[in-house]
Order: C-alpha cells, then sequence, then structure tokens
C-alpha cells in the first residue's frame, strides 16, 4: 500500500473546516467553516476573502454561469455573487428545524445534491440526501445518518456517496439522463474513523476524508480495496479535493472544534501519484 504525508497549506485553525474545491476556470481555493457560517475564497494570489451568512454553511458549491456559488445552508439555498448573497430556495419545509445541510456537490449534468443532518447533540443522528434541479427538490435516499462525500464515476453510470455514521462509502447505479440512483450496495467500510467527504480521480478511485483517524484514504472504485493512504496531523480530517494546474495534489480540509492539536483545523495538500478532473458545477 502507497503511503503519502500531508503538508501545511495554511496555519489558521477553523471550527469545521468542510467543502473545499479548486476551480481550475480561476485557479481559485474555496471551502466553508461549517459552524461559524463561513465562505473562504484564495485567489491565485494566495490572498484569502471572507463572507459571513450568519448560519451554518454546509457546503458551497461554484456556479457555472459565474464566479459565484451555490451555499446549502441551515434554512435554505443561497447564491453568492459579488459579495452578497440572496436565498434561492427555501428548505423549511423540507428540513426538521433542528436539521442543517452538510455536504453538497453538483453532478455532471449541474443538479445540486445536498445531505441534511442534525445540527447538534441533542437530536439522533438522521437526514435524508437531496436533489435540486429545475425547480424541484427531491429526496434521493432517506433515512441517511449523517449525509457526507459525493461523486460520480467518468461515465456517470455509477454514484459514490458516504454516510459517515453507516461508517461505509456506498454505490449506487446512477442514470445519467434522469439522475436517478439505484441498487445500493456497500464499497467498502472503515475502520477507525469514520468516512467523510471525499473526491474521485480520473481512474475512478476514491479519494475519503476519515474523521477521527488523521487520514485520507484511496480505494478502488471498483473493488473497495484499500489502495493508499495518506497521514494528515489532524485529528478530525474532513474532505479533499484535487487541486493545481495538473490537478495531481489533493487539498484537504480539516476541524479543529474541540481539540488542541497544533494543526486541528488546518488545511494542508499532499502531491500524489493520481489525477483528479476539473470538478462539476451547479447550474440554475
Amino acid at each position: 500500500m502507497v503511503k503519502y504525508e500531508a503538508e501545511l497549506f495554511d496555519n489558521e485553525r477553523y471550527t469545521l473546516g468542510e467543502s473545499p474545491y479548486y476551480d481550475p476556470r480561476y485557479s481559485r481555493f474555496s471551502w466553508v467553516d461549517i459552524i461559524n457560517g463561513r465562505l473562504w475564497i484564495m485567489g491565485s494570489a494566495g490572498k484569502k476573502a471572507c463572507f459571513d451568512l450568519g448560519q451554518p454553511i454546509g457546503a458551497a458549491v461554484p456556479l457555472q454561469r459565474s464566479e459565484g456559488f451555490l451555499l446549502a445552508a441551515m434554512d435554505g439555498l443561497y447564491i453568492y455573487e459579488d459579495g452578497k448573497a440572496k436565498k434561492y430556495l427555501d428548505l423549511t419545509e423540507t428540513y426538521k428545524p433542528y436539521w442543517r445541510s452538510n455536504d453538497a456537490k453538483a453532478d455532471p449534468s449541474g443538479r445540486l445534491w445536498f445531505g441534511a443532518s442534525v445540527a447538534d447533540d441533542e437530536h439522533e443522528a438522521e437526514g435524508n440526501l437531496y436533489c435540486y434541479s429545475a425547480g424541484v427538490v427531491k429526496c434521493m435516499q432517506a433515512n441517511t445518518r449523517i449525509s457526507n462525500g459525493m461523486a460520480w464515476s467518468k461515465d456517470r453510470k455509477s454514484f459514490f456517496f458516504s454516510d459517515s455514521l453507516e461508517y461505509a462509502v456506498f454505490i449506487y447505479d446512477n442514470d445519467p439522463e434522469t439522475g436517478i440512483i439505484t441498487n445500493r450496495r456497500v464499497l467498502f467500510t472503515v475502520e477507525n474513523g469514520v468516512p467523510d467527504g471525499l473526491t474521485i480521480d480520473s481512474d475512478d478511485n476514491i479519494w475519503v476524508a476519515i474523521w477521527g483517524g488523521n487520514r485520507i484514504e484511496k480505494h478502488d472504485g471498483r473493488t473497495g480495496e484499500l489502495l493508499a493512504e495518506i497521514t494528515v496531523p489532524a485529528k478530525q480530517t474532513s474532505s479533499c479535493c484535487f487541486c493545481g494546474d495538473d490537478m495531481t495534489t489533493l487539498f484537504i480540509t480539516s476541524a479543529g472544534v474541540g481539540l488542541t492539536g497544533e494543526y486541528d483545523g488546518c488545511l494542508f495538500t499532499c502531491k500524489v501519484d493520481a489525477q483528479g478532473t476539473a470538478p462539476d458545477y451547479a447550474v440554475l
């Protein structure tokens, strides 16, 4: 098994860093600090900018039409453009009062997929996985525990999804035309931590962050076999994406909430022997 070591990218500590994106159109990094409700953006010059939504942000997905983002938040989906956010879709009738959005991704057709998870420690973990397209929100997977990473295979016929408290990454059959997913089965399970955010490389292998495990795991997207590990000097490793001109470096987020380690909550990178692809963009 191949072993890698992650390197520090940004030593600022984020309470719950998540939803890393690298947008090659603008050589731009972005991520969110979920609990603090902040979207962070870093351009090619390395300067960081922050937007505070005033409520938890589960994910920020780049828009196809502009340099903006679609934010999956506590009470709805918001469009963030030109330094301002405007509610695009109200979710108060869809979510329970103590739910919030967690992870989100656009699929290759531009549909937005987003999970709802419990936002406090008073309720048992529960939620659903949703998809928004053409003005309609559909529940794609009911009764999730903690919705997290999502990815689609190169041929768009497979969908990958991590449900953290099921300790598993699942694979589904995906209909590229309709976005309907069926035939859920376990691709692999995780020990010594839980599967969090994930990304996919150009060979359809899955790179998943292990929350509580100080690492990223690479698994074969067909067999689930563990192929490689990246050691990360942060316990709550939360998500990852590919970045750089050649898309051969992983950009990694972590969480610092309740932790005292020097690098808990920081951002990291790791050069790997794999290549990612450009992200999919949300189409409104």
